[in-house]
């Protein structure tokens, strides 16, 4: 048993989750840096541990039911408890067409990662959130998944049609508000995360935003204070003059 926090993040083996974890570890958290690689999960935490963050690898697939119990069972069994969930793993899809060219078996694909797979890790991981004082759960989401933002027409957004990525999004958002809702008399908060538009592997390192900035979100929402929110979109908001402001943003 230990007195120091454990956080488990999903996807940490590269970009958003990898600083996710750097920063919490960085915090005094012991990390448990989630990939679907054990080897590349591995490497990760090798590197975390030379800075001398605290971190462990486990294998662990958001879409893989097996993996998932035995990730909770190997924590259940180290350490009897987890603080931090930060369901970070997901995936693009790979494409935006428009909606009238949906390929229907690629966004199963993509609810299966990023709404089913993420459903699943949280209840495997529930009982051992309730086993800590004041857990925190985090849902890495985003602005497409806002439904008022996509239908601004003076959103940089506007433009955006496709159907697959920003519908799991959606529906992850009220997923998040669900299980706020189910936890709301707990000491477990529950939020979605809007790390913005960064540069990383997920989209050809394309975005304005650096995964460090992106992180500082999901941190923010792992070590919220005993009276920060619960069931929030919240993250980096447009429409302002400095868009590095944080903040709550429409479902």
């Amino acid at each position: 048993m230990t007195n120091k926090q454990i956080a488990l993040i999903t996807g940490a083996n590269r970009g958003i989750g990898y600083e996710t974890a750097r920063q919490l570890g960085a915090r005094g958290l012991t990390v448990l840096v989630g990939a679907r690689s054990a080897e590349r999960g591995a490497e990760a935490a090798e590197k975390l541990r030379a800075e001398g963050i605290d971190a462990r690898a486990l294998e662990i697939d958001a879409t893989d039911a097996a993996s998932i119990t035995r990730a909770a069972a190997w924590i259940d069994a180290e350490f009897g408890r987890l603080d931090v969930l930060v369901n970070n793993a997901g995936i693009s899809g790979g494409t935006f067409d428009k909606p009238s060219e949906t390929d229907v078996d690629r966004m199963r694909e993509v609810f299966e990662t990023n709404v089913f797979g993420i459903v699943t890790v949280t209840n495997a991981m529930l009982p051992l959130l309730r086993n800590a004082p004041a857990a925190r759960i985090v849902q890495v989401s985003s602005e497409v998944g806002s439904i008022g933002f996509l239908m601004d027409q003076t959103s940089p957004m506007w433009s955006a049609a496709a159907i697959s990525y920003p519908a799991s999004k959606a529906a992850l958002n009220m997923v998040t508000a669900m299980y706020a809702k189910e936890l709301w008399d707990t000491p477990i908060k529950v939020n979605a995360a809007n790390p913005g538009y960064c540069a990383t592997d997920f989209n050809g390192n394309s975005g304005f935003r650096t995964a460090t900035q992106g992180a500082e979100v999901s941190v923010a929402l792992a070590t919220l204070a005993e009276d920060g929110p619960t069931g929030q979109l919240w993250g980096y908001r447009w429409g302002s003059e400095d868009d590095t402001v944080l903040g709550q943003l429409p479902w």
